[in-house]
């Protein structure tokens, strides 16, 4: 019987049919799941990790790179049978807990010392109405203020004050214990007691979560082995060692699939891991793409170019001989004479190689590191972004080029690597209002005394522009990242930071998007959301893209490399067409 008509026969009569398909009566036979998951993915977690950290070096230790293991449904059903004896162990090593103690007497006997501590300390008349109404109060705040006001703290009443905050912070204690747990044993605690009970619990509270975490998210690094073994004496005591031998040797062979090298204890990211977070960053962003709208293969356009296509076609006059398909008009060449010499060529004997037009584009990524983009952590999605345009010129349009550039109060030009160490600058001056001018050109003035959070524009597209003049290419583009209006200017020797955002700042970069649009520079905006946000940035935004008849992108931080790739591979579509 064909399994595959059968299982076509069931899907519309929607009754089972005898044969083959009964042995897979509980799958959607249109739908069978795949025999193989997809594997763990350890480059991902890694490279976002650091994208957010901005360290440098670019390593992890053996600890971290565990916990950054996700284990998929079939490889976690091995450690199943384990994971669920260890949280047997801990749900009943709770209850015995709760059915062995009662916590009450022990907050009693708490109560009981702290009243009898407070009635035995003598304030001075000065702080006696205040120390009274903190300590009858239960205020652990207001006996801490009180403390702070004493001037000698070596004195009677400040010692025996600091006692009475740590009475309270114990009753405290214990009041939670009894409000976060139901006892129901018998077996009376001294508050001492009661505290190390509260601590073993909240301990196996917080495994608990973890084993929940790791079954959910595959993520079996998080939970603390060492902390276990705790809890698991009376239980299989190799079972904690399985699941570590099982994690070392998984991340092992991961790291050496993915590229990860170990130096001196820690792994650190290969080039050949870095290929791998660009393919699989440009993988995800290219499955949203819809193939009814749009798609990653653009149509070439032939005619004379610069790569030659396999197809050839009939010499026509003014055609350029550099194409030429030699063997084939050789061979046209002799047969036409009947293999007599010497060899002489017709036009009619000529073939040449059809061409492919592949223009060059030279792109500019300018990159908003100011302080505002610490916000929702915006930076890390403006690093995901250069990661992705670069492997996409990497590998789709290599004759094509993209540069970097970290724009703060100044703007620098960065590779790659150096662009994804880039961090938000510190916020290092609050004052509302700022107007603040160095004169640059002076020996005494350096960099490091400017304050760095603010964000020069006009600076960065300066660079851009210079960079961009430079390349053989008519086809010349800035993509500008950023969160709003520019804050900071160059003129002449002069540095300008005005805050709130100065008609002067804005007029200098307008002047300087001026200057692109000559140079046959085309702006792009991708405007990223920041919480001081307002119609004024985006009425800028609007201004200085329409300079150079570029446009205004508005999107969510997380959407920001699917949006700038997406453009771009549209860009070169429009340039080849």
């Amino acid at each position: 019987m064909n399994s595959d008509t059968s299982e076509n026969e069931q899907s519309r009569s929607g009754t089972a049919k005898p044969g083959l398909y009964l042995t897979y009566q509980q799958y959607d036979p249109v739908k069978f799941p795949s025999p193989t998951q997809p594997p763990s993915d350890l480059v991902t977690p890694m490279m976002e990790w650091l994208m957010m950290s901005g360290e440098d070096g670019a390593a992890l230790s053996e600890e971290q790179l565990r916990r950054a293991i996700r284990l998929d449904p079939s490889q976690l059903g091995r450690l199943g049978p384990s994971l669920q004896s260890i949280r047997q162990w801990l749900l009943e090593r709770k209850q015995k807990i709760l059915r062995t103690y009662e916590a009450e007497s022990a907050m009693a006997e708490q109560t009981k010392s702290y009243a009898n501590l407070v009635r035995q300390v003598k304030p001075p008349k000065p702080l006696e109405h205040d120390y009274r109404k903190a300590a009858i109060g239960q205020q652990i705040y207001g006996l801490e203020r009180l403390w702070y006001r004493i001037g000698d703290h070596n004195s009677h009443f400040a010692r025996h004050l600091m006692k009475v905050v740590g009475h309270l912070e114990t009753l405290s204690e214990l009041q939670q214990l009894n409000a976060n747990y139901q006892f129901t044993g018998r077996q009376e605690l001294t508050p001492d007691e009661a505290i190390e009970v509260k601590q073993e619990l909240e301990k196996i509270d917080e495994l608990l979560k973890q084993l929940d975490e790791a079954e959910k998210t595959g993520q079996v690094g998080i939970i603390d082995l060492d902390e276990l073994r705790d809890f698991v004496q009376e239980g299989d005591p190799t079972a904690l060692d399985q699941i570590r031998q099982m994690l070392d040797s998984m991340v092992e062979q991961l790291a050496e699939r993915e590229g990860l090298d170990k130096q001196k204890g820690r792994w650190q990211l290969s080039p050949k891991a870095m290929r791998l977070y660009q393919s699989r960053l440009l993988g995800r962003i290219f499955s949203q793409l819809q193939s009814s709208r749009s798609g990653r293969h653009n149509e070439p356009v032939q005619g004379e170019g610069v790569v030659e296509l396999s197809a050839t076609k009939a010499y026509e006059f003014g055609d350029a001989l550099s194409a030429m398909d030699w063997p084939q008009s050789l061979t046209n060449a002799l047969l036409r004479q009947g293999g007599r010499t010497p060899l002489t060529f017709h036009s009619d004997d000529l073939q040449l190689h059809r061409t492919q037009n592949r223009p060059k584009c030279a792109t500019v990524v300018i990159g908003d590191m100011s302080g505002s983009m610490r916000y929702d952590s915006q930076y890390v999605n403006v690093k995901r972004m250069a990661l992705a345009l670069d492997g996409l010129i990497r590998t789709e349009y290599p004759g094509d080029s993209v540069q970097f550039i970290e724009m703060y109060s100044f703007a620098k030009q960065k590779t790659t690597a150096e662009f994804l160490k880039s961090m938000p600058k510190t916020v290092t001056i609050h004052d509302p209002v700022v107007q603040l001018r160095y004169d640059m050109s002076r020996d005494d003035i350096t960099e490091s005394m400017i304050h760095p959070h603010f964000t020069n524009i006009q600076r960065s597209l300066e660079l851009a522009r210079k960079l961009l003049e430079v390349q053989p290419t008519p086809n010349r583009q800035i993509i500008l990242i950023t969160d709003g209006l520019p804050t900071a200017h160059c003129d002449g020797p002069y540095l300008y930071l005005l805050y709130p955002p100065h008609p002067l700042t804005e007029q200098a970069t307008l002047r300087e998007a001026q200057l692109c649009q000559r140079a046959g520079i085309t702006i792009n905006i991708f405007l990223i959301p920041s919480w001081s946000q307002s119609e004024e940035d985006i009425r800028f935004a609007y201004k200085l893209a329409q300079q150079t008849q570029g446009r205004v992108f508005f999107t969510a931080g997380k959407d920001l490399d699917r949006f700038v790739v997406w453009d771009y591979v549209a860009h070169r579509r429009e340039i080849i067409s």
